[in-house]
């Protein structure tokens, strides 16, 4: 797509359907004609429908793009903070029209509806860079195609702009500073861990750091880095990757994910041999990261010589700030946040929906974490194997707060609800 002007108007989505009908009649006769095919997306019609769903998406702060085609009709649909919102229904008659304007977008094959695809779409809108990630699906009823939706404008964010409270960024701050060691992120996926790495690594990249890191896929382009991705059908796994990368004279590595007893040993063995790595793994919380390790294999006292902690995180949506409201909680709020009406010293807030948070009553998210320091108490426990519940139950005499225990504050401190903390994290008490 061409570069968008700053002062676009975006049309409706109903209107630019509307618009577009005329050139959906066409797509019957193009199915099976690569020329046609070109043709139709190209015309006039079809590119402002495409257009305004793509802009709508960005100025809505979406994530995901899903246009699916279903017998009747196809649902596009945005996913914003976490959570899909259906925003149009348009007739079946414009499924081809639009899967093959995003086709030519992509440079993909127009004519090719029988194999899954994969593209990029490069656009810039009110002068900000949007790098839309494109996959393509066939399904029974036409082809389903998903957008990733990044906004380079989320590079800019540091620790503090995740939502961790200050001690905790102090710590990791601390951790990031050191010339060896390793700090792990864990969560499901969606939680946030690559943005929480990515501004780890905006810490240390100076030009006296060297940092590579290696990732599936690469999400983000970002200058000072040597970024590596991850391609299993030529066998360029994690392990094979950091290998080589360790050849390359890195300070700062950062691996996508621990998936494996082979990467992780190669992790630990550069975080022995002075190298700082950060890196991922998919654990409910921070104390199960460490039996995960021992799990893979790692023996017990390569994990206490290199892990320098380990932070879990979920994302809870933040109320908007211009239209949230107070409210008296009610005894199932209570419940859930361990308190009685006598200990809630402030009313609890609730979304409303106004034109800032185009009606959803929230606007951007906020990380909930629950943070893991290698100390000198936690040692001994892991050199004998102990259980994730006696590694919890240490940490948490030494301070460690948990992911409920952090969603509660958020929720005392009106930037969630009681029940997107509900949603996002669990109690183990």
């Amino acid at each position: 797509m061409a570069e968008q002007d700053a002062q676009l108007k975006v049309q409706t989505l109903a209107e630019a359907f509307a618009q577009a009908g005329s050139a959906a009649a066409e797509a019957a006769s193009a199915a099976k004609d690569s020329a046609k095919l070109v043709e139709l997306a190209s015309a006039a019609p079809v590119v402002r429908l495409v257009d305004t769903v793509l802009l709508e998406a960005v100025a809505r702060r979406a994530s995901d793009i899903h246009v699916e085609a279903f017998e009747r009709d196809v649902n596009i649909r945005y996913r914003i903070d976490g959570r899909c919102y259906q925003v149009a229904q348009p007739p079946k008659s414009l499924a081809l029209a639009i899967s093959s304007r995003l086709k030519v977008l992509a440079n993909l094959d127009v004519a090719e509806s029988r194999l899954p695809q994969d593209g990029r779409i490069l656009l810039t809108v009110k002068d900000r860079p949007i790098d839309l990630r494109i996959s393509t699906l066939p399904t029974v009823y036409g082809e389903s195609i998903v957008m990733r939706v990044l906004d380079r404008g989320a590079l800019n964010m540091t620790l503090g702009d995740l939502g961790m409270d200050a001690a905790m960024q102090q710590t990791i701050e601390q951790i990031i500073a050191r010339p060896h060691g390793m700090l792990l992120v864990t969560g499901p996926t969606g939680a946030g861990k690559t943005t929480t790495l990515y501004c780890c690594l905006a810490k240390r990249n100076t030009p006296e750091v060297k940092l590579i890191t290696t990732e599936d896929p690469v999400e983000y382009d970002i200058e000072g880095l040597v970024q590596v991705a991850i391609n299993p059908k030529i066998q360029l796994s994690f392990a094979t990757a950091l290998r080589s990368i360790l050849r390359h004279d890195p300070d700062v590595i950062m691996v996508g994910e621990i998936r494996d007893q082979e990467t992780a040993q190669v992790a630990v063995q550069a975080a022995l041999t002075g190298h700082l790595v950060f890196s991922t793994l998919h654990t409910n919380d921070a104390p199960g990261a460490v039996t995960r390790l021992l799990d893979m294999g790692l023996e017990p006292f390569l994990v206490t010589s290199t892990v320098s902690g380990v932070l879990a995180q979920r994302l809870v949506r933040r109320l908007c700030p211009s239209c949230r409201a107070p409210y008296d909680a009610t005894p199932e709020d209570l419940a859930a946040l361990h308190l009685t009406a006598d200990q809630l010293t402030q009313p609890l807030m609730k979304p409303v929906g106004c034109e800032a948070c185009s009606g959803i009553g929230f606007k951007g998210r906020s990380g909930a974490y629950e943070f893991l320091e290698m100390s000198e108490a936690l040692r001994p426990l892991i050199i004998e194997r102990a259980s994730v519940e006696e590694i919890r139950a240490k940490a948490r005499e030494e301070g460690m707060r948990s992911l409920r225990e952090d969603g509660i504050a958020k929720v005392l401190a009106g930037v969630t609800t009681v029940g997107e903390m509900i949603r996002e994290t669990q109690d183990y008490e």
